[in-house]
């Protein structure tokens, strides 16, 4: 069903849209452009998260001169829809104008925030699901319909047959990484490297106790000139509490600079991307992409956890022979050698003759009953 562009934005009084800078432009030069609306607020910590993703797609977009997104405020004052407003560089529905804002919110069923309505040249709706789509797909998805998503959907999986090094970490706008030194660094000097791919979300406990492993391992195979490197693929945390992204950012910038190897640009899209390419699922993860820029391994962070730099090159055959050792271990083990430990011998015939009276243990049975356990912690009854 089309949507008459004119009559979704406009009121007997009024006829145009603003600029942040108040500039009052006429809602009738919207015809035959595909049209964003972007609901959003100041006060949604995700919303604050994408919209420059959105800023970024449509500046590359700007000149082609017929894309045009209308911003839609869920601001509670025209203090905080002004503030937000200046670093759009698009259009929006004047905040005094709050029927104009709650219709639109009814008519799209708008139920979150951030929400980005994608219509084409005829007011038809493309799609309903336009942050998902411009996080995924960035300027490359334009013009947003359905047959373009089919196509780089398709496209993906070809990739996925053919990939190489490049093709993962590289796009259109970027052809490097940085150092922690912020150096750029080619993507095509690590052609032929083994290559880690480290997704790190801070901060985040499990995270911050894997690094400084990987770190250990990292140094080793460099002082050894092995042609080992890691990147770090560093994800945003979408959290609504946050409401300082400045100093966030900040304490990410000091993270990657703290670490001995490269990383992909902060905010990058690639980002989000490859998460969705690798299929993540925890974090963190490190993905092994081998000299011939095939995945290896999806995940080897248990494998280094355990075995250290023995799990290098981080290859099938690598971690069969690990498994096999593992297995070899576990048939030879025998209950006394569980029992004697170094210079502690807990055989069997020493905790018979080491064992209490009945009394004790009924008495250790009763000292246990005063506890109760509730999941990880126990509590004295």
């Amino acid at each position: 069903m089309a949507n008459d562009v004119e009559s979704l934005f406009s009121t007997t009084n009024r006829d145009f849209l603003i600029s942040n800078n108040d500039h009052e432009v006429k809602i009738e030069s919207l015809k035959g452009k595909k049209v964003g609306i972007y609901f959003s607020s100041s006060w949604c910590g995700p919303c604050r998260k994408f919209t420059p993703f959105l800023v970024e797609v449509y500046n590359e977009l700007a000149p082609k001169g017929d894309f045009e997104v209308i911003f839609v405020s869920a601001d509670e004052d025209d203090e905080s829809f002004k503030a937000y407003f200046s670093k759009m560089p698009w259009l929006a529905i004047p905040f005094s104008d709050s029927d104009t804002r709650n219709h639109l919110d009814e008519l799209f069923d708008v139920k979150g925030i951030p929400h980005l309505v994608l219509l084409d040249e005829t007011g038809k709706i493309v799609t309903d699901c336009g942050t998902e789509v411009i996080r995924e797909f960035g300027v490359e998805g334009y013009p947003f319909s359905s047959e373009r998503i089919q196509e780089l959907n398709d496209q993906e999986e070809e990739d996925k047959k053919n990939q190489t090094l490049t093709s993962i970490l590289t796009s259109p706008s970027r052809n490097f990484v940085i150092s922690s030194h912020g150096k750029k660094i080619l993507v095509s000097d690590l052609e032929g490297k083994t290559i880690g791919l480290y997704f790190s979300l801070t901060p985040d406990k499990a995270y911050d106790d894997f690094t400084p492993r990987l770190v250990e391992v990292y140094e080793k195979l460099k002082a050894v000139e092995e042609e080992f490197e890691v990147v770090t693929i560093p994800l945003d945390d979408d959290d609504d509490d946050d409401d300082d992204d400045d100093e966030e950012e900040e304490s990410l910038k000091a993270e990657l600079q703290s670490l001995p190897w490269l990383s992909l640009p902060l905010k990058d899209q690639s980002c989000e991307k490859l998460a969705r390419y690798f299929e993540l699922s925890a974090i963190p993860t490190l993905v092994i992409i081998g000299p011939n820029g095939r995945t290896l391994h999806s995940n080897v962070v248990e494998f280094i956890e355990e075995h250290g730099i023995d799990a290098y090159p981080f290859t099938p055959e690598k971690f069969d022979e690990l498994i096999g050792i593992q297995k070899a271990e576990d048939a030879s083990q025998t209950l006394e050698s569980i029992l004697v430990s170094g210079d502690e011998d807990l055989s069997l015939e020493k905790m018979e003759k080491g064992k209490g009276s009945k009394d004790d243990a009924k008495e250790e049975k009763k000292s246990k009953d005063e506890w109760v356990c509730d999941g990880e912690v126990c509590f004295k009854a």
